[in-house]
């Protein structure tokens, strides 16, 4: 007979394939790179410049126009090493559309069971965003291979921290409001990995310097090593 998951035992989604692939690359950058824009025309340029300066998670978001295709062409031939997600998905629908662009992993701003369970059936890990201890452990045991506590900075370090206390079994991906130099104190409380945006992509995706996006990309990593 089949024990059924609890909390502390990882449903079948959080062991497959793109989920072992997920993990590996936060082990070695604990870092997602959101990009968001206006327009999804650089983000295969800005992709290959956070992956060249050792960020091997990337996650396209679809509110930005155009981000399917953008996903599709890139995910076609996506060099290795890289695990190439979709963000702000808020529906199954969605999240079907991003898996058959070529998403291997989907992020949400919201504990939506109904997208955590699509995530399950496409066979992809998923993240959901949370803030609450209900939200967090409801996401866990809906199935989310990891929770992204969103929005981190209303809470900092020393929330996550408090969160960490009564539910250490959950990984915490804090997203929303992460500067560049925070790393090492959400790391410090307990983070898993950290989700960061504009205070790492800045204006890149807009055409501004992707020199200068390599070296916030080599700033943020040292700093999550120390």
């Amino acid at each position: 007979m089949t024990t059924p998951p609890t909390a502390t035992t990882p449903p079948d989604e959080r062991t497959r394939p793109h989920a072992v692939a997920l993990r590996a690359a936060l082990a070695s950058a604990p870092v997602i790179a959101i990009l968001r824009s206006t327009s999804a025309t650089r983000f295969a340029e800005v992709t290959d410049t956070l992956l060249a300066s050792g960020i091997r998670a990337a996650e396209f978001t679809l509110t930005t126009p155009g981000v399917l295709d953008a996903l599709r062409e890139y995910a076609a031939d996506a060099p290795p090493g890289l695990v190439l997600g979709a963000g702000t998905v808020t529906t199954p629908a969605e999240a079907q559309a991003a898996v058959e662009a070529g998403a291997t992993y989907l992020i949400t701003p919201t504990t939506s069971t109904e997208v955590i369970a699509e995530a399950a059936r496409l066979g992809v890990p998923v993240l959901p965003g949370a803030y609450t201890p209900t939200e967090i452990l409801t996401a866990w045991r809906a199935g989310a291979t990891m929770v992204k506590l969103f929005p981190a900075a209303t809470g900092g370090p020393e929330y996550l921290r408090a969160i960490r206390a009564p539910l250490p079994h959950v990984p915490l991906v804090p997203t929303g409001g992460i500067g560049v130099t925070d790393a090492p104190a959400y790391l410090a409380a307990g983070a898993t990995a950290l989700g960061i945006g504009g205070p790492l992509v800045g204006d890149a995706c807009e055409g501004g310097s992707l020199a200068a996006l390599g070296e916030r990309a080599a700033a943020l990593l040292d700093g999550t090593r120390r």
